[in-house]
């Protein structure tokens, strides 16, 4: 019914370790996000681990702006971060699925 289960578990495996292989590669996967006026700027991995943080001195005259700011920025670098790591480790996974009739998962 399932053919080679064997080979098919060896391939799930195999899949399952190039998956671990690409989340520790997004590591070095780094994304870069600025505010609309360049006054700050964030670098975070495509794990979504912050990197740097560089503010304007301008900012650092009002506590509220700079909060504003600073969510602002992050969360859309955390989205784009977010993108590329969900894009990775499925195109990872769907390549290394064995076929298996009735599964298909990945469309």
């Amino acid at each position: 019914m399932f053919g080679d289960l064997k080979g098919m578990m060896g391939k799930l495996k195999e899949t399952q370790q190039k998956v671990e292989d690409t989340k520790i590669r997004m590591d070095t996967v780094l994304i870069d996000q600025k505010s609309s006026d360049d006054l700050l700027k964030v670098t975070l991995t495509a794990n979504r681990v912050i990197k740097s943080i560089t503010i304007n001195d301008a900012l650092l005259e009002d506590k509220e702006q700079l909060e504003d700011y600073l969510i602002l920025t992050l969360n859309k670098a955390i989205e784009k971060a977010t993108n590329i790591h969900e894009t990775e480790v499925a195109a990872v996974a769907k390549n290394g699925m064995p076929n298996i009739p009735g599964m298909d998962m990945f469309k």
